[in-house]
């Protein structure tokens, strides 16, 4: 199926924050919206919801985690109890109340910067402390890992937990699953615990492949909580809802044990909409990741072209690239210049951590027409 962006007067009549924070004047690549229309039986289901005046509370129908168990089984090989999935509002919420049930007011989280910046605030958010392991990245910038060797330094000195983002933002690191089970091993040696933010997961590209944190061993089940849902692969994020993942035995008596409200604050067309993109929207999303891989090459040739002091490693998960611009001289916040001077609002680098200083995030997720403008644009600025 065939995925295009839609024109850019039509996407100005949207009302969500990409295109109402900024003048019309400003091209918006920064948030994680899609420019993309809605996948048809998406669609579909939402307006059928409305014909039926289908628009209370969220009742018992568990139509989701069932839908959510065959997909994660023929995506990636993921066997997943029913019994461990619980909706909630959004992933944030998820992450929030997962470390709530695994820490103590106080207790130190690790996050891996450069990180998606919500990170920064879900910690104390849930009563705890950030800790900053950064990721290792060699000399150019070209290749990222977990510094396990920091990780188990902080866990021996009494850090509880580590929330993982798998696949990273902004990076669009795929973790591989040698590393992630190294990191469940670590967490079972000192009692810590990983809450794993997937929402990335199903837009991983076709020359990676994403692991699930808790398929990678028996420690990972026994210490890990994962967050999942539709709304970053589908550009579902205001029909609120997301859900935990547990496949330990312990850990999916902790989801069980949630309080009911936890759920019962999902949004129904948010249920809706998710069963149908677990389902339904296969064909869509194998279209939409046509255009997402066919941009993260654009932009390659872009930056070769018209930017070639810019270091850019093509992500191979998620529709967000995450650009070196030290070169320019454009300060630690070269997204700030560049919506000053050329109108183009990219994520600003320094929200990711300290480690995010003079790097900008692109979202890919437009047409190629307004990733070329946007290019072009900060090109004049030299």
């Amino acid at each position: 199926m065939t995925v295009e962006a839609e024109p850019l007067a039509r996407l100005r009549q949207r009302t969500s924050e990409k295109w109402r924070a900024y003048p019309d004047d400003v091209l918006p690549l920064f948030v994680a919206e899609m420019d993309y229309p809605l996948a048809p039986p998406i669609a579909a289901a939402l307006h059928a919801a409305i014909e039926r005046s289908d628009t209370g509370y969220v009742g018992p129908d568990r139509g989701l985690e069932t839908a959510f168990a065959a997909y994660a089984r023929d995506a990636w090989g993921w066997e997943v109890d029913e019994a461990g999935v619980r909706t909630s509002t959004d992933i944030g919420v998820v992450v929030v109340e997962a470390l709530r049930r695994l820490i103590a007011p106080g207790d130190r989280v690790v996050i891996t910067p450069p990180v998606y910046p919500p990170f920064f605030s879900y910690i104390p958010e849930a009563g705890g402390v950030v800790e900053e392991v950064p990721l290792l990245s060699d000399a150019d910038g070209a290749d990222w890992s977990l510094d396990l060797a920091g990780i188990e330094a902080a866990f021996a000195s009494g850090a509880r937990a580590l929330l993982l983002c798998n696949p990273h933002n902004p990076l669009g690191l795929v973790h591989p699953p040698e590393q992630l089970a190294a990191l469940a091993s670590l967490a079972a040696r000192y009692g810590a615990h990983v809450v794993s933010d997937e929402v990335h997961a199903s837009l991983t590209h076709r020359d990676a492949r994403f692991t699930p944190f808790l398929s990678v061993s028996d420690d990972a089940r026994g210490v890990g909580v994962a967050a999942h849902a539709a709304s970053k692969a589908w550009n579902l994020a205001g029909l609120k809802c997301a859900f935990f993942v547990a496949t330990g035995a312990e850990m999916i008596e902790r989801v069980r044990a949630l309080p009911i409200e936890v759920e019962e604050r999902t949004s129904l067309f948010g249920r809706i909409a998710t069963e149908t993109a677990y389902r339904e929207g296969g064909p869509w999303l194998e279209g939409a990741l046509d255009a997402i891989e066919a941009n993260r090459a654009l932009l390659a040739r872009l930056l070769a072209e018209h930017l070639p002091e810019a270091a850019y490693r093509e992500p191979r998960a998620s529709y967000l690239a995450w650009v070196d611009l030290r070169a320019f001289g454009w300060g630690d916040d070269p997204a700030a210049h560049i919506l000053e001077n050329a109108r183009v609002a990219f994520a600003n680098g320094p929200a990711f951590g300290r480690e995010g200083r003079g790097f900008a995030r692109v979202n890919l997720a437009c047409s190629p027409e307004v990733l070329t403008e946007a290019i072009e644009r900060v090109a004049a600025l030299r």
